[in-house]
């Protein structure tokens, strides 16, 4: 399953979590959060994109890992997120839910890829950012950073 979004990052944030257990957003951040650009909580995975507006959002369901190449991103982490109800929702920080998604019920990996963070103008406002989420079943693991943006937050 592949979707697009157009997404409003508002405070640099946005959600996916499970629709069924509808947890609370409200985290305490950490400098070492805003470096990694996505936080996680119980059912909770929250990505943080570079501008404080809409942005391009590419949504990826797969059976397995993905086999692509990084390069092409400046930024890329990996998290889990239990989806117990087996409805995946997209969520904006104060615009209210963009998507439900029906998956199967369980754990899956999310890959969040920031791509163009180098493109933002002086005042974080315009640029050409952009962000794939790919999610597939796999075993719950600990926040990986695959590949880290040495950019300025």
């Amino acid at each position: 399953m592949q979707k697009r979004y157009e997404i409003f990052a508002d405070y640099h944030q946005f959600y996916l979590w499970d629709h069924g257990e509808m947890p609370d957003a409200a985290l305490d951040y950490t400098e070492e959060d805003l470096q990694l650009r996505v936080k996680t909580a119980p059912f909770l995975v929250v990505i943080q994109p570079e501008r404080n507006m809409s942005v391009p959002v590419e949504l990826d369901i797969l059976d397995g890992p993905p086999d692509e190449a990084l390069d092409l991103w400046d930024h890329v982490v990996e998290a889990s997120l239990d989806l117990p109800s087996g409805r995946l929702e997209i969520h904006e920080c104060t615009g209210g839910s963009i998507d439900i998604l029906s998956v199967a019920p369980g754990t899956y990996r999310v890959r969040a890829c920031f791509g163009g963070l180098t493109t933002l103008t002086d005042d974080r406002l315009d640029g050409e950012d952009h962000y794939r989420l790919v999610l597939w079943p796999a075993p719950a693991a600990p926040l990986a950073v695959i590949k880290q943006f040495a950019g300025a937050r």
